[in-house]
């Protein structure tokens, strides 16, 4: 098992299909890639990277993100979001991201991700919902 360091990076590719638009999401009227849909992806690309190099009952959540869009991309298309590790501060994950389609950068930003115990995680969401 590989473990967390500063490098670390990682890549997922998905086609832009209507599930993945603006006028799908609710995020816009027309049919091109959603920032929501962005941020997704980029959140499952750095959650993926690192689910397997942690401890049994761990795994990370989405705690900060910081994204600009900077192109449209039409349905058709790919996009490919590429994170990186860049710091590791008690149980906090740091990732910068890059989004491309098949022409160019169309997204860049920041995703911070914290370490947690599953079962401690669960137990507080039920007692909130109880």
């Amino acid at each position: 098992m590989t473990s967390l360091h500063i490098g670390l990076s990682g890549e997922k590719q998905i086609e832009v299909t209507m599930a993945v638009s603006a006028m799908h999401m609710g995020s816009g009227s027309m049919g091109v890639f959603a920032t929501p849909a962005m941020v997704g992806l980029i959140e499952r690309t750095a959650m993926e990277l690192v689910q397997p190099m942690l401890a049994e009952g761990e795994t990370t959540v989405g705690a900060e993100v910081h994204v600009r869009h900077l192109a449209a991309t039409p349905l058709g298309m790919h996009v490919r979001a590429r994170v990186v590790l860049e710091a590791i501060d008690g149980r906090f994950l740091t990732f910068s991201a890059e989004v491309y389609d098949d022409k160019e950068k169309v997204g860049e930003g920041t995703h911070k991700r914290a370490i947690i115990r599953s079962d401690r995680f669960m137990a507080r969401v039920q007692e909130k919902s109880a």
